[in-house]
């Protein structure tokens, strides 16, 4: 039984991958367009190469020298010798996953903009083909490293449940660190990148988005693969085997070790993979640029695959645990519920065909302090529907799972919820990651100057991508909120059965409260060095930019060529120095929290970050979608439109 269940897992991944393979394949045959757009599309991968190999090169110093340091502790007792390694593949899984689809993503960005000058259905099915890529790649990756560590440490090994558990924690703590660097390098690069060509190109010197004669438009452009396709991947790649994770460690404690209870939230999982591929085959649209319209394509697939999962999960659990932990359905079928619920409220609060967006470009017509407040405003307040759904999310499975009679049980439950929030991540992802191709590919359509029309496809496209981008980020953060609720669990336990003494890690105890402080502060103090960061390194390319228009004459009448190596060079640069000093802080307070304060203290900070970084998330999150749907809405001929102040 233990076998098959593992297999099934195995399955799963290669399905997942195999999909990945015949989609990226599928994508690859799509025409290219004219020679300039294949020369720009080339430029732009370039970029996002240059970048990558660069900050992989950082980030492979960082992981050997971790390796090194859990090995002496695994010399000197304190860990096993499997730890080191799987810290290693963790992070190398994580990493590969962003390159995967960061690859495709910058091959089909021309070939949606000409897919765009037939169609705008046809537009829609390559970039989210290539988003597929993106989500089946990561989720077939996660489940064939947790497959294969479960598969070495159980029947290789022979090693107890615990001891299982306790070493695949240390590969999610790999993939952790690997999405850290990843979204703080990539987000760095693309945000500064974005404002500086922003700034000087369309405020100062009246040019459109995207237009050739931008020195930044190809980092601008490099940027949205770096961040939001390999970075994002690295990031939900974490999320996703730390919710599998956590719940199969948790389930040890549940069911006394039952090696049945580690294997349901994978089995999910590789069922949420075969719903998430049934869900891509029902995502197309007409020729309609109408944002309900375009968004119901999506909700089509998506909704889908989460029927499916909601059926399928009902004779999973009672198959493998039993008609009498029925309950533990009805706590997945929470967090799957409750994903849906927040991906709803986020596509409320930042697509422009609601009215908290319309009302936010509304605030254009008085200036740019009444957009900023505004923009701040609703960012805030739609951190309410989402904390409300986890809150109740946290409170259902609880309990139904049996968190009255047995607390691991109760949290068994919370866990599962976080892998029913992420069992169709497939295609979740798939929605996320095709946002950065047709943003991509409105950026070549306007450099290599093709009809109106096909600009116009690709702007829906973008503003789409926009809307699906925050609910993507909204997933994330649900998921991670009950994952962190799982691990700071699962942290507690370990701890105490591995000290003699009895700690209190109640809110009694003066190091966790103090702890909790400094969690609240961390997240703070991270949003600050991160937000430092994009300021300086959008300086550097905004008098680059403008030393350009300046100095090198011609460029405003297409008479020369800007330097758009040299702002590709300014962003990698920025974006790999400033990244360091957010990445550290994330690592090394924890340790020194836990140096002074103690296991109590490290538990008080987790609890802290945890839930001030689940509200501070939110709200940029959607303050952001919201302001960039709002540009998009008076691009598209409301209060002026383009060129206008209110534009501006």
């Amino acid at each position: 039984m233990e076998k098959v269940l593992v297999l099934l897992t195995f399955l799963g991944s290669v399905i997942a991958l195999v999909f990945a393979l015949v989609t990226a394949k599928k994508v690859l045959k799509f025409e290219e367009g004219t020679p300039l757009m294949q020369k720009i599309s080339a430029s732009i991968r370039e970029g996002a190469n240059a970048y990558l190999k660069r900050q992989y090169t950082i980030v492979a110093i960082f992981f050997a020298c971790m390796f090194v340091v859990l090995c002496i502790m695994a010399a000197t007792g304190l860990l096993t010798w499997f730890v080191p390694f799987a810290f290693v593949t963790g992070g190398f899984f994580s990493g590969l996953s962003g390159f995967i689809g960061m690859r495709i993503a910058t091959k089909a960005n021309c070939r949606t903009a000409n897919a765009c000058r037939t169609s705008l259905n046809r537009g829609l099915r390559v970039a989210f083909s290539a988003g597929s890529v993106m989500g089946f790649t990561v989720v077939g990756l996660g489940l064939l490293d947790i497959s294969i560590w479960f598969t070495l440490l159980k029947f290789v090994f022979k090693l107890d449940p615990s001891a299982i558990t306790s070493a695949m924690l240390t590969f999610g703590m790999g993939a952790s660190s690997m999405a850290l660097f990843a979204r703080v390098g990539g987000g760095i690069y693309t945000k500064a990148a974005d404002v500086g060509a922003d700034l000087v190109g369309k405020v100062e010197a009246g040019i459109p988005e995207d237009d050739p004669r931008n020195p930044a438009v190809i980092a601008d452009n490099v940027g949205d693969n770096v961040g939001d396709v390999a970075g994002m991947g690295a990031d939900l790649y974490e999320s996703y085997v730390g919710s599998i994770i956590s719940a199969s460690a948790l389930g040890v404690a549940a069911f006394g070790g039952e090696l049945k209870a580690m294997a349901l939230p994978m089995i999910m999982a590789a069922l949420g993979i075969l719903a998430s591929i049934i869900g891509t085959f029902f995502v197309r649209t007409g020729e309609s640029t109408d944002q309900r319209t375009l968004l119901s394509a999506l909700r089509r697939g998506t909704n889908l695959s989460a029927l499916i999962i909601a059926v399928a999960a009902f004779f999973l659990v009672r198959g493998v645990l039993g008609t009498e932990y029925t309950g533990i359905y009805f706590a997945i079928l929470a967090g799957l519920v409750a994903g849906v619920l927040i991906g709803a409220s986020t596509e409320y609060f930042t697509s422009d065909t609601y009215k908290p967006t319309q009302g936010l470009a509304d605030t254009a017509l008085t200036g740019s302090a009444t957009i900023m407040i505004g923009g701040l405003g609703l960012g805030m307040l739609s951190t309410i529907l989402p904390i409300v759904i986890v809150a109740v999310c946290i409170l259902v499975a609880y309990y139904v799972s049996g968190g009255a009679a047995s607390t691991s049980m109760g949290l068994y439950g919370i866990a599962l919820a976080a892998v029913g929030m992420l069992a169709t991540l497939g295609i979740t992802l798939a929605t996320d990651a095709y946002g950065p191709v047709a943003d991509n590919a409105g950026g070549i359509a306007e450099m290599a100057g093709l009809e109106p029309e096909v600009r116009e496809r690709t702007d829906a496209l973008d503003s789409l991508g926009n809307t699906t981008a925050a609910t993507g980020k909204g997933f994330a953060i649900g998921s991670a909120s009950l994952t962190a609720l799982a691990l700071l669990v699962s942290y507690v336990n370990i701890v105490q059965d591995n000290t003699e003494e009895i700690l209190n890690f109640t809110l009694t105890s003066p190091t966790v409260l103090v702890g909790l402080f400094i969690g609240a502060m961390l997240t703070f103090v991270f949003s600050a060095f991160t937000m430092s960061a994009v300021q300086r390194a959008a300086q550097s390319i905004v008098v680059e930019v403008r030393r350009q228009f300046k100095e090198i004459p011609g460029i405003m009448e297409y008479q020369a060529d800007p330097d758009y190596a040299q702002c590709v060079s300014l962003c990698t640069q920025g974006a790999l120095h400033e990244m360091v000093a957010p990445a550290l802080l994330a690592i090394v307070v924890p340790l020194v929290t836990g140096l002074i304060l103690g296991p109590t203290g490290v538990v008080g900070l987790l609890g802290g970050v945890s839930v001030t970084g689940f509200a501070m998330a939110v709200f940029m999150s959607n303050a952001g979608g919201a302001w960039d749907n709002a540009k998009k809405y008076i691009e598209g001929g409301h209060h002026g439109g383009k060129g206008s102040e209110q534009h501006k």
